[in-house]
């Protein structure tokens, strides 16, 4: 016993020498924020969600497979502010479709205006990702749907106190048994509700997806397709914009399942990482600072951008990469070379204009029955 310990003991120094042992071990294991409970099993009427132009078909869960009664459901409630401890604020509070159901504000805020450190991910097409959050600490829209409730600068509920909330409601009772037969409700069923009505937050069909994969010619303008050879453009050393975000011979996602530290997390006069990001999930010396992929599909519309939202445009991002990120010690190898060499210094700031009018390219359609219902707009 008292070898074993002394193993531990040596471990634990280990990671204090390389800055881990504030890193709680649960934020590495990432264990379910979901309680098991009896299976939740949708018993309404199934329904296929529409693939757009432009992306794949959507990953369906084998235990979450969607309904008409669930997604209808889950769209109440992602914009209920039930969910929250104090009935102010509700998943659209941070996650806006007016604004593409993106945040808006710099940094996203919960009950009591608390703010947080990041900015809400944006959730259309979300559905498409391996990983949920910046930093990736969960796998699935069901996990995702459950840290907020339970996070105390966001909802500062607890999935227990949902439960009671809703089993005090009787509409909500009458919705759940129409979606999930009788019976107690769960936290399982609402997160899995409010991921089946996520999952048909899909755009695509944008004037780039008519152009690269309709064929339609017209459907960009000029500039845009400027942008286009641009972004494609392979000389740019190191890294170039598709490297990261990518199009593929048949869809397009727009983002990739990697971490990338780009110098957004890092302070330079303070020599040190603000956000520890992909590394307070994983614990690898190479992750400090390094965030997930955002999709570029309707960027246009979920400004400001970055993880800590502190670039208000897509002039300030770009610039930003042109510049090569900014140098830190676990700074990508996947970010472009300082000042894109390769691009004649005459010709980089119509190419940047370009590449903006890209990007506006890549607004995609709205799926119809996004938006709240109508007695709760």
């Amino acid at each position: 016993m008292m070898k074993a310990w002394g193993i531990i003991v040596a471990v634990a120094c280990v990671f204090v020498a390389a800055g881990v042992a504030e890193v709680p071990f649960r934020a590495r294991s990432r264990p379910s924020l979901i309680p098991a409970q009896r299976p939740a099993v949708p018993v309404g009427q199934p329904v296929t969600i529409p693939t757009p132009l432009g992306l794949p078909p959507v990953p369906i869960p084998a235990d979450n497979p969607p309904t008409k009664e669930t997604i209808a459901l889950g769209r109440r409630l992602f914009f209920d502010k039930l969910l929250s401890k104090d009935g102010t604020v509700s998943c659209a509070s941070c996650h806006d479709p007016k604004h593409a159901f993106a945040d808006p504000r710099r940094v996203s805020l919960g009950v009591n205006d608390t703010p947080g450190t990041r900015q809400g991910m944006v959730v259309v097409n979300a559905a498409y990702n391996l990983t949920q959050f910046w930093d990736g600490r969960v796998t699935t829209l069901e996990e995702q749907a459950a840290g907020p409730v339970a996070n105390p600068v966001e909802m500062a509920h607890s999935l227990a106190g949902v439960e009671r909330k809703l089993m005090g409601n009787p509409k909500y009772v009458k919705l759940f048994e129409e979606a999930w037969g009788p019976g107690r409700i769960t936290y399982a069923m609402v997160a899995k509700s409010i991921s089946s009505y996520e999952r048909t937050l899909i755009s695509g069909n944008s004037p780039f997806d008519r152009y690269f994969y309709g064929g339609d010619k017209t459907a960009m303008s000029e500039s845009a397709i400027r942008g286009l050879k641009f972004y494609l453009n392979p000389s740019l050393k190191a890294a170039n914009c598709v490297s990261c975000h990518r199009i593929d011979k048949d869809f397009a996602t727009f983002t990739e399942e990697k971490f990338h530290n780009t110098g957004v997390a890092w302070d330079p006069e303070k020599n040190q990482v603000t956000d520890m990001g992909r590394f307070a999930v994983t614990g690898n010396p190479r992750q400090p600072g390094a965030f997930r992929v955002p999709t570029l599909r309707n960027i246009a519309l979920t400004a400001p951008y970055m993880h800590n939202g502190s670039m208000k445009t897509l002039e300030e991002v770009i610039d930003f990469y042109a510049a090569g990120g900014r140098p830190n010690p676990f700074l990508s190898n996947d970010v472009s070379a300082k000042d894109w060499p390769e691009i004649p210094s005459g010709e980089l700031d119509q190419a940047k204009k370009d590449l903006v009018e890209f990007m506006k390219a890549l607004t995609g359609d709205v799926p119809p029955g996004a938006g709240p219902p109508e007695d709760q707009e």
